[in-house]
């Protein structure tokens, strides 16, 4: 706590935001992330206003070698918007979004969250490629690369950006694109927060303002069958159609149909981006295989769509994850999955299931710190339960699956997806770019001051 007092000393007479410190009226609610299996306390959150905020904030944290955490939306899995006795540096307050509607361009702070970009993209017609959970902060999603609902139509988030402003180890606004500080630009599009507090993103848009979406279930000796299905279909589809599968429970919902509540299913969700009719025979024609219930199928608003998935998310429940691609999806790994469904533990507990392809494929492997693109399968064990008594068999259940699972999985993780007992994992994320992003960190931050992260150590360690 010493280090952090000695910042809030440093910092309190010019900082603009708020410098918050337990006991400050503010504090207990600036305190908690979205991870509810993370439980920290900082010495001091310091709330930035802007730019020189950051900057100031950064200085006194490197000056005093205090251990510094960066937040934005606090969703971490692994925990590290946070920090013990240290300092949380907090974007909060830096939500700005501006669009060049002609251009097809936005710059939005790096305190947003994905809602904060939507809700002013839309008013133009337009779109930026991010994740599914509207309360996700922006910056975290996209420096890990960026998975969501346009994907394969429109590629990554991070290959969506045209430029970076960021405050630097040293306290120093530098900017990243194409043609400046390119390896900065390279290792920020995907190497995580190792390189310093990005304050500003310049992306691209795209024309998106409604999508078809489609829900459906299937059950019993129908799932190995659908799971086979969509593997085989998937690599020959429009992207325009992102059709995820998750095994998990049925839901108490209104969506879901009475009698198949608790029960095993696959649970399908099909989004089509596009012209509508061909979206509603795709859609309709994918979730017509292996006797589904419960079909839904609508037209509805990208904002809508946007956030159809944050009930399941909210902040303060407990989540434990891990993740894997697959270059195919082979009948043996299938059947071990719907094994898995029988003891699966908690009702919000699944194995998610997507397929990238698409847009993704058109950055190669070594356009940008993220590189798994060609194993198209992605799964994705979450676990997803509140109460603490349930910790053991949330986790377990996830680490003996992973265990079955592992041995046909490619080499590779996605980081935003890696919870914080994954540290043996990080060179895996990254294999054949490793070493030019320790070259990157080791020119931007060679005391690793930015190290609560999926870390990238410099050559100096």
């Amino acid at each position: 706590m010493a280090a952090a007092d000695e910042v809030y000393s440093s910092l309190k007479s010019a900082f603009r935001g708020d410098l918050l410190r337990a006991g400050d009226q503010e504090f207990g609610q600036a305190r908690p992330i979205w991870n509810g299996m993370i439980s920290r306390t900082p010495g001091l959150i310091a709330r930035c206003a802007d730019v020189a905020d950051v900057q100031s904030a950064v200085r006194a944290g490197a000056a005093a070698g205090v251990l510094t955490a960066v937040r934005c939306g606090g969703h971490s899995l692994a925990g590290y918007s946070t920090c013990d006795g240290g300092m949380v540096i907090d974007l909060s307050k830096m939500r700005n979004v501006t669009v060049d509607s002609a251009a097809r361009r936005a710059r939005f702070d790096g305190g947003c969250l994905l809602g904060s970009v939507d809700s002013v993209t839309q008013k133009h017609g337009l779109a930026f490629p991010a994740g599914v959970v509207s309360h996700t902060g922006a910056a975290g999603l996209v420096l890990g690369g960026g998975f969501g609902w346009l994907t394969r139509l429109h590629g990554l988030s991070c290959d969506s950006v045209e430029g970076f402003t960021v405050v630097t180890a040293d306290g120093s606004v530098v900017r990243a694109h194409a043609n400046e500080n390119t390896d900065l630009f390279w290792a920020l599009r995907g190497g995580g927060g190792n390189f310093g507090v990005v304050t500003e993103f310049e992306v691209k848009l795209y024309p998106v303002t409604s999508a078809v979406v489609g829900e459906a279930f299937c059950l019993d000796d129908n799932i190995p069958s659908l799971l086979r299905r969509w593997r085989d279909f998937m690599p020959e589809s429009s992207d325009n159609l992102r059709w995820s599968i998750s095994l998990r429970r049925a839901l108490d919902a209104p969506n879901t149909p009475s009698e198949i509540r608790g029960l095993p299913v696959a649970s399908q969700a099909a989004v089509w981006v596009g012209d509508v009719d061909k979206g509603q025979k795709c859609v309709g024609s994918a979730l017509s295989v292996c006797s589904p219930v419960g079909v839904t199928r609508k037209a509805m608003s990208y904002l809508e769509l946007q956030t159809m998935a944050d009930h399941e998310f909210p902040h303060g429940r407990r989540y434990y994850t891990k993740a894997g691609y697959f270059r195919s999806l082979e009948n043996q790994t299938i059947d071990r999955m719907v094994a898995a469904l029988a003891a699966i533990p908690s009702p919000m507990t699944q194995i998610e299931l997507a397929y990238l392809g698409g847009a993704t494929k058109k950055m190669g492997a070594a356009d940008t710190a993220f590189g798994d693109r060609d194993s198209p399968f992605v799964i994705n064990l979450l676990a997803n339960w509140s109460d603490p008594g349930e910790d053991s068999a949330n986790i377990a259940w996830v680490r003996k699956l992973f265990a079955e699972l592992r041995p046909a999985m490619t080499p590779g993780v996605y980081v935003n997806f890696m919870s914080g007992d994954e540290e043996d994992r990080v060179h895996e994320a990254y294999r054949d770019r490793w070493e030019r992003l320790v070259g990157v960190k080791s020119h931007y931050d060679p005391k690793n001051f930015f190290r609560l992260n999926q870390n990238i150590p410099t050559s100096l360690r």
